[in-house]
């Protein structure tokens, strides 16, 4: 819920640093997506596709989950308008691209180098998380060598930590693979690491959603749980149809 006793300084410096680090994450990933894709006719709408659909889906799954809670009470309008969600971001950025080849008629696998750029840009947001202290982990009861302090002085799970050191350790144990592509190629993985990730990220943030400050809405479970299952069930269907086209390929 909105405090009584805001920082609106606070508040600019948090918006100029996120509107700062979106613009330097989709610049840097525009001109990437260019150099990997240059040669192949339209591709450049995948990525926009892909990005059309991310802020659209973190948008609507914001509001499902919790941002319908906030009308009506102080700075209302501020907390529908910053709100979003990164579980909404995947299931709509994934919709996003979908919808873009098929309007395009392109028909290749992009998902290897979603792989890299959407870890790396959830971490960087991560950062201004834990700069500016939103998205909190629950109270602790008890003080521990995990917990972190907010500004308040509550002792609370170190929610922020832990999602950035996951997507980090992600890219980690992928950038090997990502940076041979012959060998990427000719690997089982090939046009799967974007559904590892959704799958591993889901079932990250189905847990996680445990220990943070999040409200629930269905059977004891936040809408970002609900999410992070659908992201497990995109992951699977889709890497189970990759599977079966990779195998159909002539060797």
């Amino acid at each position: 819920m909105a405090s009584l006793d805001v920082n609106w300084a606070e508040r600019a410096s948090s918006g100029s640093v996120y509107t700062l680090v979106t613009i330097v994450c989709l610049t840097l990933g525009g001109w990437l997506w260019s150099r990997r894709f240059r040669n192949e006719s339209g591709s450049f709408a995948v990525f926009v596709g892909a990005i059309a659909g991310a802020y659209l889906g973190a948008k609507l799954l914001y509001l499902a989950a919790e941002g319908w809670m906030h009308c009506g009470i102080d700075l209302w309008l501020y907390q529908l308008a910053a709100g979003k969600t990164i579980v909404g971001a995947l299931l709509g950025g994934y919709a996003g691209v979908e919808i873009a080849k098929k309007l395009i008629g392109y028909a290749k696998p992009t998902g290897d180098w979603f792989a890299v750029g959407v870890p790396l840009s959830i971490a960087a947001g991560r950062l201004g998380c834990l700069r500016y202290g939103c998205c909190p982990g629950k109270v602790c009861a008890k003080p521990g060598w995990f917990t972190i302090t907010d500004r308040a002085g509550v002792e609370r799970w170190p929610a922020v930590p832990l999602e950035l050191g996951f997507n980090l350790l992600f890219i980690v144990m992928i950038l090997p693979l990502v940076l041979r592509r012959k060998v990427l190629e000719n690997s089982p993985f090939a046009g799967q690491l974007f559904h590892l990730y959704l799958i591993s990220y889901g079932a990250f943030r189905f847990w996680h959603e445990f220990h943070r400050d999040t409200p629930t809405v269905l059977f004891g479970l936040s809408g970002y749980q609900l999410g992070a299952v659908a992201l497990i069930c995109l992951g699977s269907l889709r890497g189970i149809s990759r599977s079966r086209k990779n195998k159909a390929q002539p060797s």
